[in-house]
């Protein structure tokens, strides 16, 4: 049986993003920062390094970036960071969706609870949200067929779960906790935004080492 040491280097050479609320052991063990340099040690001999965005003593998300770019690496992060930018507009248009159904001032953060059914309510009772959900659904990102509510939401939900933005924790309850790499993708917004004009897919692989995968 894998050590929680070798649990976590293989969670984050599969691309897994480790935070409190979707693997907490493993968290644990790298908010040490004894720990995280016997992993940055390690990874180091393949050309990785132990990322992380997010601040505060419970909201950090870890991940794996690389630790030096050649033009293997670029090519590879160059078509990571074009897969996130296709996925942008339906995952915010969602968050959007969240929050004003939710009738929150802030958008999800790590460990924010979602109630499926709760949400599923207010949007059939609103024409607009209604509206809203069917759009965001039938994105390719989520593919949903459904011509109803119940359908969409529940697919949308699934998709996010996949993805790694929502984490359920008991599979007989329809309650999600938002995950930590909702952090990374707000890192991802800011980068854009800051270097919309500049030419993304060339700057991608500044955010590589510390930022993007």
């Amino acid at each position: 049986m894998l050590s929680t040491k070798g649990q976590v280097i293989e969670c984050l050479l599969k691309g897994d993003f480790i935070c409190r609320i979707t693997n907490e052991d493993g968290w644990r063990f790298l908010k040490n920062p004894a720990n995280r340099e016997q992993l940055d040690d390690y990874l180091g001999t393949l050309n990785r390094v132990v990322a992380t965005v997010g601040t505060g003593a419970d909201s950090d998300v870890f991940f794996c970036g690389y630790r030096q770019l050649g033009e293997d690496q670029r090519r590879v992060v160059s078509q990571q960071f074009r897969d996130i930018c296709s996925a942008l507009t339906p995952l915010v248009e969602w968050l959007v969706l969240v929050q004003e159904a939710s009738a929150q001032d802030a958008p999800l953060t790590e460990g924010s609870a979602l109630r499926l059914n709760e949400l599923q309510s207010v949007v059939e009772d609103t024409p607009a949200f209604r509206e809203q959900l069917a759009r965001i659904s039938h994105y390719r990102l989520f593919g949903s067929t459904s011509v109803n509510a119940d359908g969409q939401i529940k697919q949308v939900f699934k998709r996010l779960c996949e993805m790694g933005y929502l984490f359920r924790p008991n599979p007989d309850k329809q309650i999600y906790l938002a995950t930590g790499k909702l952090d990374y993708l707000y890192e991802v917004i800011r980068f854009i935004d800051e270097t919309e004009s500049l030419g993304l897919e060339d700057r991608a692989d500044e955010a590589s080492q510390g930022h993007l995968l």
